[in-house]
């Protein structure tokens, strides 16, 4: 197996070394990376390229490590012994299998995604390790090792929320996603809007650099931001020209709601123009 990036995601040299590292390595490959960087979306990028069935785990901050395993319903179980139900004799009624259950058993090797783990409680991490490692859990209420029959392909995402255990990162392969530099944002730009006018796309992209590069951003627009309003832009027709306006007042680019997120960043280039407002009078 081995993943060479598909046609709609441009994944750098050193992202398909690190992806396919972890593959012969067989151990989770755990990306970091600025949000918006596409970490969640290499997991299905890797399971379209090899063909391969894709299991997503979305983790929250109430979520348990037993929840990626199986859970047993004894509140149903209950229920249905007070209703004198006849499947109340056999306990596997009642366990619902968890997504990591799920990759154990697939028939053939699956993608496994735990996304976003630094959002659940800190021992979330070490609550797994043995799981990841051996790739099996016992199931305490029916008595039953779950075995994974084929190893699954295992990719972990961080947004840098919390630290992870040196336990944890030690079984993992690790790979951080460097935000694109300009000539790589111009490719994923192009995947995303073929034929795309040539003054359009690089006016954006040195609006959206000089917006990230504007000191004290309390958020830095992200690729997936830049997206949004390219599209956006497009569908109202706004014109290159218009993207790259000279007057001062216009220092906060069309559209911006989709790439500045927060009122301060805002109040900042209201401040900014005011500023260039001045020294122009």
């Amino acid at each position: 197996m081995k993943f060479e990036g598909t046609d709609t995601y441009v994944a750098t040299e050193d992202l398909r070394i690190a992806v396919n590292a972890a593959i012969s390595l067989r151990r989770p490959l755990l990306i970091k990376g600025e949000p918006g960087t596409g970490k969640t979306i290499l997991a299905a990028e890797i399971a379209g390229a090899l063909g391969a069935q894709l299991i997503e785990w979305h983790i929250k901050s109430t979520t348990k490590a037993q929840h990626g395993l199986y859970e047993y319903d004894a509140v149903a179980r209950l229920r249905d012994s007070q209703l004198g139900e006849d499947r109340v004799q056999d306990i596997s009624n009642y366990i619902l299998r968890g997504k990591m259950w799920e990759a154990f058993t697939a028939p053939e090797t699956p993608v496994l995604l735990i996304d976003e783990i630094d959002k659940a409680d800190i021992e979330f991490p070490n609550d797994l390790l043995l799981e990841l490692d051996r790739m099996e859990f016992h199931v305490y209420e029916t008595r039953e090792t779950i075995k994974a029959t084929q190893r699954p392909i295992v990719l972990i995402t961080s947004n840098n929320e919390k630290e992870l255990p040196d336990a944890f990162l030690r079984r993992c392969f690790f790979h951080y996603i460097q935000f694109p530099d300009h000539e790589t944002m111009r490719e994923i730009v192009e995947v995303h809007f073929p034929g795309i006018q040539d003054r359009l796309i690089r006016n954006a992209l040195n609006v959206f650099f000089e917006l990230r590069d504007v000191p004290g951003l309390k958020k830095k627009p992200s690729t997936s931001e830049l997206l949004d309003w390219l599209k956006l832009l497009l569908v109202e027709e706004i014109s290159a020209e218009a993207i790259r306006a000279k007057d001062s007042k216009s220092l906060i680019p069309p559209l911006h709601g989709a790439l500045i997120k927060h009122e301060q960043d805002v109040q900042l280039f209201e401040r900014l123009a005011f500023l260039s407002r001045r020294e122009g009078a």
